[in-house]
């Protein structure tokens, strides 16, 4: 079924009014997809040329023991409550 609703740019309340007036009781189409389907189809919100996904690669050196520490000491800071974000530790 291609009524052409799709190329208008219809405004919310042209929407609104095509809901509240469709037969909840039609027939779907012969070649109606399932939404879960066609979500899986569809690409994502950016193009994938845009913004690939990223890719996981390990991490191995001096990067590891020093983000392990940087975190370590934020928790124990958080724990003996004293505010370290802002580079001075102060308490509360």
């Amino acid at each position: 079924m291609d009524d052409g609703v799709v190329d208008r740019g219809l405004t919310d309340a042209e929407l609104t009014a095509l809901a509240l007036g469709a037969d909840p009781e039609a027939a779907l189409d012969a070649d109606a997809v399932p939404m879960d389907i066609y979500l899986a189809q569809a690409p994502g919100l950016l193009p994938e040329w845009y913004m690939p996904l990223g890719v996981a690669r390990p991490v191995t050196g001096w990067k590891v023991p020093v983000v392990l520490v940087i975190v370590a000491t934020f928790v124990v800071l958080e724990a003996l409550g004293l505010c370290g974000a802002y580079g001075h530790i102060v308490v509360g």
